[in-house]
């Protein structure tokens, strides 16, 4: 793990209508029907000014930490002052220290690991915006690569 700081960044995509909970696994649920929607519906296709093929995944609007509610969303990098199409959403990554932690194995259950890990760690968390970033590394799901950067204090 390190720790790194991150300027502020843009991203364009889709979000939960609610915040959901890990609480009986509702998370799980909730965001791999996002993850379904965003892949089905073509979401990276629709987004203007995307600065990649990277897809963020973001943990956000924290009531408290990893056992209460939070929000939830997919999305792209884009330029700043990117126009922000119908249907879908946008939000602010603001400038801020991570730590880094790369979750490798079997997809989805690796990033389920790490995420359990980092909650049993004495890591201290920001609980402000948490992300994976998913790129090329990730595409063979029997040897995945994740980036997770979690927000430290």
């Amino acid at each position: 793990m390190s720790t790194i700081r991150l300027p502020e960044f843009r991203l364009i995509g889709i979000k939960l209508p609610r915040k959901t909970t890990n609480k009986n696994g509702q998370s799980g649920i909730d965001c791999g029907a996002l993850w379904q929607k965003f892949q089905q519906e073509g979401i990276p296709e629709k987004i203007p000014g995307r600065l990649s093929d990277e897809i963020y995944a973001v943990y956000f609007g924290y009531e408290g930490d990893h056992t209460a509610p939070f929000s939830y969303f997919i999305g792209c990098k884009v330029t700043p002052g990117t126009p922000v199409p119908e249907g879908l959403d946008s939000i602010g990554i603001p400038a801020q220290d991570y730590n880094k932690i790369t979750a490798k194995g079997k997809m989805p259950d690796c990033i389920a690991y790490a995420w359990k890990d980092i909650w049993e760690s004495d890591m201290k968390r920001a609980c402000t915006y948490d992300f994976e970033i998913y790129d090329s590394r990730s595409n063979d799901w029997d040897n995945a690569e994740i980036d997770i950067f979690v927000s430290a204090t």
